[in-house]
């Protein structure tokens, strides 16, 4: 069994991925984002693209971390990091899906397909493992 220090280390360890990631997006999307002082008023069609990546950044923000946080460890390492990888992967695919919807690139929609069947693939592989386990 693992201890509370040991379990914060574990959520810590399984958060650093995702911490870049949000980084990494925040850091886009703020270049990415049209200067008011500099441009046009917004069109439409910017303001729903402000509003998607607001809406797939919340996505990121509360409710994968907060399901994470929330998250009852067991115990054992094997169970906590295969749960946790799960609900980890299966937000991967959700921001993929939203970005099938939303975006505009053929090259990333691709990617977004790709890690949609990846990621689901892998799921399957943790559902079978933890299936097996007592």
């Amino acid at each position: 069994m693992l201890n509370q220090k040991e379990i914060k280390r574990l959520r810590v360890i399984c958060h650093v991925p995702l911490l870049a990631l949000c980084l990494s997006s925040a850091a886009w999307a703020q270049n990415m984002t049209p200067n008011p002082a500099t441009t046009m008023p917004a069109s439409k069609a910017a303001t729903q693209g402000a509003k998607e990546q607001q809406d797939m950044k919340n996505s990121m923000m509360t409710n994968h971390m907060d399901k994470m946080n929330q998250m009852t460890m067991s115990g054992d390492v094997d169970k906590d990091f295969a749960s946790m990888m799960k609900m980890h992967h299966q937000h991967g695919v959700e921001m993929a899906q939203m970005h099938l919807k939303n975006g505009k690139s053929p090259e990333m929609k691709k990617m977004a397909k790709q890690i949609i069947a990846s990621q689901n693939k892998e799921i399957s592989q943790i559902d079978a493992w933890l299936s097996k386990q007592k």
